[in-house]
């Protein structure tokens, strides 16, 4: 798989570290080129120049609205850390840590408009159709910050609820760049759709995913403390699906374990209630169907199977991965 995508990824690396900043002033742009130079999987541009390659000889031509997705995520995360109040990105110290927050701020202020600026590059009839497209995602994803920002102060949220939050604040922007790579690329309407619901489906099945692998990773693997959102309270698919269908005496256990203060006894008291409900094949078996979902998304394109087949051998990749 890496041999497969290595193409796109060393384009996408080379592009990211060619993108010219305004020099002046040092202190708004230095942390922009700081931030974008860190690293990162770059999954979704890559999935851009996957998508317009699909339709088009040249994949090169999706650069600007691959850049413009790279430009947009980052700003997200900036802003994110700030939130999260992370004093690490990727192993590297934040750009609210390194430089200050109102710093942090502003250049994640100035990121967001040089994504527009690159979306700006394509031709006036392209524009013309992702523009749209990238301001509806825009707002999806800063709706679903809000969301899972605004279940933490909830003490009811729904498994419905969950999968609509991460589908604004994770699967949308994969679905966005599959279709301006589409666009881009010269697919037509229902196949450019069916690739944006191809990328939202995967984006779902691969947060659920890591809501599966938050708790049953190999620690060594994995890049971050196994149990974290056992031990933060967080609301993932796994908790939820446990306090809906748990009987009275495991609720009652379960809502007396978010209050524990002893981690260990925290984390291996809620994976036990788990257990007892079966709870790891339950996410799991969801996780499967919004995979099934994608690939029969990825089917109905008119393409030809082998012009389908890096995006189909991506989603497995993305899917069987243990970290």
């Amino acid at each position: 798989m890496e041999d497969l995508i290595s193409k796109y990824q060393k384009y996408i690396e080379r592009a990211v570290s060619d993108y010219v900043f305004p020099q002046e002033p040092q202190t708004l742009y230095d942390p922009l080129r700081y931030f974008m130079q860190i690293g990162g999987k770059r999954m979704r541009p890559i999935l851009a120049l996957m998508a317009c390659e699909m339709f088009s000889a040249d994949f090169k031509k999706a650069k600007n609205a691959a850049i413009a997705v790279e430009l947009f995520h980052n700003f997200s995360l900036i802003h994110d850390d700030i939130m999260d109040a992370a004093p690490l990105r990727r192993g590297k110290t934040t750009v609210h840590e390194k430089w200050n927050t109102n710093v942090a701020i502003l250049s994640g202020d100035a990121l967001l408009i040089e994504a527009y600026k690159a979306i700006a590059n394509h031709d006036s009839k392209v524009v013309g159709e992702i523009l749209p497209l990238f301001n509806k995602t825009a707002t999806e994803v800063c709706e679903g910050q809000q969301l899972d920002m605004d279940f933490e102060e909830k003490s009811i949220v729904s498994v419905a609820d969950y999968i609509n939050m991460i589908a604004f604040k994770t699967a949308v922007l994969l679905g966005c760049s599959l279709k301006m790579g589409a666009i881009v690329g010269g697919a037509n309407n229902n196949d450019a759709q069916d690739l944006y619901d191809f990328g939202l489906n995967l984006g779902i099945a691969f947060q659920i995913q890591d809501d599966i692998l938050d708790v049953y990773a190999d620690q060594d693997k994995f890049g971050k403390q196994v149990g974290g959102d056992i031990i933060s309270n967080k609301k993932t698919y796994l908790l939820l699906t446990a306090l809906n269908e748990s009987n009275p005496e495991q609720y009652t256990r379960l809502e007396q374990l978010l209050l524990e203060k002893d981690l260990k006894i925290k984390v291996a008291g809620v994976k036990a209630i788990y257990e007892e409900l079966n709870i790891r094949e339950k996410a799991n078996r969801k996780m499967e169907e919004y995979h099934e979902k994608a690939m029969q998304n990825l089917s109905r394109i008119a393409v030809t199977a082998e012009h389908k087949r890096p995006l189909k051998s991506l989603a497995g990749f993305l899917l069987g991965r243990d970290h």
